[in-house]
């Protein structure tokens, strides 16, 4: 199972996302979880369990080389959420892009 842990501003604006992200993984019969968080509380989720993949919202894409040195050498992928496919809340295309992260 791969963890994906988004993270924004406030960690609300990303959890209607997940929803849709959660719902393309059962369709596709992946095994992932999938949580959204603040930017704030992303240290403390990291200590707290294994993440694969860390998202950020488009909103906060001005944290991205803080987020990289943080969390890169500890194996976890960072990238940001494509603004466009952020805004339509399409879940499925923002998990095909994380699970392709995943594989490099």
């Amino acid at each position: 199972m791969k963890t994906i842990m988004l993270a924004c501003a406030a960690g609300m604006s990303t959890s209607m996302l997940v929803t849709r992200m959660k719902k393309a993984a059962e369709e596709e019969g992946k095994d992932v979880k999938i949580f959204a968080v603040s930017t704030a509380e992303a240290s403390d989720k990291v200590a707290e369990q294994t993440i694969d993949a860390i998202l950020l919202g488009p909103q906060v894409r001005y944290q991205l080389e803080e987020f990289k040195k943080t969390f890169e050498p500890k194996g976890i992928k960072v990238d940001v959420i494509d603004m466009t496919d952020y805004g339509m809340m399409n879940g499925k295309k923002v998990l095909e892009t994380a699970l392709a992260q995943l594989e490099k």
